[in-house]
């Protein structure tokens, strides 16, 4: 428990220096162009990284992150070593004035800390694909180039708009653009629901499962355990498919008949029978230091027997919790039949009744498939198009166009932009710690997977960033300010919306990019809307280089700190 203490704290302390690392971000441009001064500048970003917490609340970030090694290999000092590697690479990076990527230092540190664990344990040559999440780590890696990418031509395509002549073509254009952002988010939305709902009623495990006992049984086809095994795991798949053939089309139309209406359907018709009673079965067990067990069981061959059997055995529980389900027998009964199973720790009996007292399958239903809503992201583009609309048309139509009065028009719609940039780079930002320290809870037994993470996890990780936004990271805000391109009041709401668009949008895919790439690209792009020599590209290609080594230096560094933490543990 000391140990899971020490890397909670080391992960806040993480995100509070990545708060201001990459403050520069968040404020560099409204900084450069003097509308707002240093000190209004930080308060504002880290006003705006607290309101992330409210808007974001699927943690799909968050969840790539802590997935981005496999279970078996989670282990407390793995994780550790990973934080100290990604702090010490931030805090060198930030001496020295370069923007790397807080994210890619704290993939690449967990990476490497479990990698070195796997060939300490198993041999040198184990196969990586077995370690790590080959399709995250190479989803972060090409995202190294995309993020900026995506940010750069987004941020031409606002600046060319943005400079037409024609008011009403203008006009045309951002309202054409809005209603195709809104389809793309309306597609996440139904992708993350139908994912979040696999995961629900464990159709993604069953499919896992089957797989690799059918690939065991092509193996072993006479082996009568396996064939067991296999057709146990097709049931389970057969069934699971049953309820998501029947489900999907009323998911599907969540926008039109809401959560609750879903939740009813999927209730009365019994299809939530079944998963009711395995998700009080894990909750049972899982108060009676399960989770625990399973992770001693890793490097502990008495802890492997123990969890050997438990595993089997609380399955059972199915039975006398399906009777309390149905009402035909009290709380109480249900104790003394779990009991006589496969016993519990008597300090756990009351946790225990009260989980099942609260148990509500309706309830935890509606609350994953809630976490897949995206409206705020979407009222909030729509928002901001009109906000951009109805100045265009007072500055230039209502009132006469001076070079002063649309200065001063761009100068209020950066606070907007660097606002909106700076909830991305909240929401983003701080969900990779709360990966971490989910991985951490789940590698210590205290929780199961990822969906449970406790309340305070968020709250505490986005109040972190905040903080760390607040102490500045002036050094680098002098980089990316004035050093890429000198940066217009214009050209700052061009790079900082598009900054905060691309955020939004690999959120939204769960991949886990860097704040720091993006609005790199963002800047870049704005600059050379007006001429290609406007960049100072010597100095682009050297953030480029930091970039491309931030992964296998942090990984490099985890894992000499990972062989360095086993002689003492």
């Amino acid at each position: 428990m000391t140990l899971l203490i020490v890397i909670i704290i080391l992960a806040l302390v993480f995100d509070y220096i990545n708060g201001f690392h990459d403050a520069a971000n968040s404020i560099a441009t409204v900084v450069s162009t003097k509308v707002l001064t240093p000190f209004q500048a930080v308060i504002w970003a880290a006003f705006f990284n607290m309101v992330a917490f409210f808007i974001f609340k699927d943690h799909a970030v968050a969840n790539t992150i802590s997935k981005t090694v496999f279970k078996e290999f989670i282990t407390l000092p793995v994780i550790l070593s990973g934080l100290l590697a990604a702090i010490f690479w931030n805090l060198l990076t930030w001496w020295y004035g370069i923007p790397s990527s807080s994210s890619h230092t704290l993939i690449g540190g967990f990476a490497g800390a479990a990698i070195c664990h796997a060939m300490t344990t198993n041999g040198i040559f184990v196969p990586w694909k077995t370690i790590v999440a080959s399709s995250s780590i190479i989803n972060t890696i090409l995202f190294i180039f995309f993020a900026p990418l995506i940010g750069m031509f987004i941020a031409i395509f606002i600046s060319i708009v943005t400079t037409m002549r024609n008011i009403w073509l203008r006009i045309a254009i951002i309202v054409v653009s809005t209603i195709f952002t809104v389809f793309i988010f309306d597609y996440f939305e139904e992708k993350k629901m139908d994912e979040n709902f696999k995961k629900f009623i464990k159709l993604d495990k069953y499919e896992v499962d089957h797989a690799a006992s059918l690939q065991k049984l092509s193996n072993e086809d006479k082996n009568s355990d396996i064939k067991k095994s296999h057709e146990e795991n097709s049931k389970k798949l057969a069934s699971a498919k049953l309820i998501y053939d029947q489900m999907i089309p009323h998911l599907m139309l969540f926008d039109e008949i809401g959560e609750d209406s879903i939740a009813n359907f999927a209730y009365n018709s019994g299809l939530l029978k079944d998963i009711e009673i395995s998700k009080l079965k894990d909750d049972v067990r899982n108060a009676d230091n399960y989770l625990v067990i399973e992770a001693l069981s890793v490097d502990n061959p008495d802890f492997k027997k123990e969890y050997d059997v438990a595993k089997v055995e609380t399955e059972k529980y199915k039975g006398p919790l399906k009777l309390y389900i149905a009402k035909q027998i009290s709380l109480d009964s249900t104790i003394n039949a779990i009991n006589q199973i496969y016993p519990i720790k008597p300090e756990n009996i009351p946790s225990i009744k009260a989980k099942i007292q609260k148990f509500d399958i309706k309830k935890a239903f509606i609350k994953d498939i809630k976490k897949s809503e995206n409206y705020q992201i979407v009222w909030g583009i729509i928002f901001t198009s009109l906000l951009f609309i109805f100045v265009y048309i007072y500055v230039e139509k209502i009132k006469t166009p001076t070079a002063r009065s649309v200065s001063s028009m761009f100068k209020k719609l950066q606070l907007f932009s660097s606002a909106a940039f700076s909830i991305g780079h909240g929401g983003n930002d701080a969900q990779k710690v709360m990966g971490i320290i989910g991985a951490a809870l789940i590698a210590s037994g205290q929780i199961q997977e990822f969906s449970q993470l406790p309340n305070w996890v968020p709250l505490s990780c986005y109040l972190a960033i905040g903080l760390g936004t607040m102490s500045g990271g002036w050094k680098i805000v002098k980089t990316m300010g004035t050093k890429i391109t000198k940066v217009t009041p214009l050209e700052g709401v061009a790079a900082e919306t598009a900054g905060a668009f691309t955020l939004f949008f690999t959120g939204q895919m769960g991949i886990p990019v860097s704040t720091t790439h993006t609005i790199t690209g963002s800047i870049i792009g704005v600059g050379a809307t007006k001429r290609l020599s406007a960049v100072r590209w010597g100095v682009t290609s050297s953030l480029l280089v930091a970039w491309i080594l931030t992964i296998p230096v942090s990984a490099l560094l985890a894992a000499l700190i990972y062989l360095v933490t086993r002689i003492f543990t």
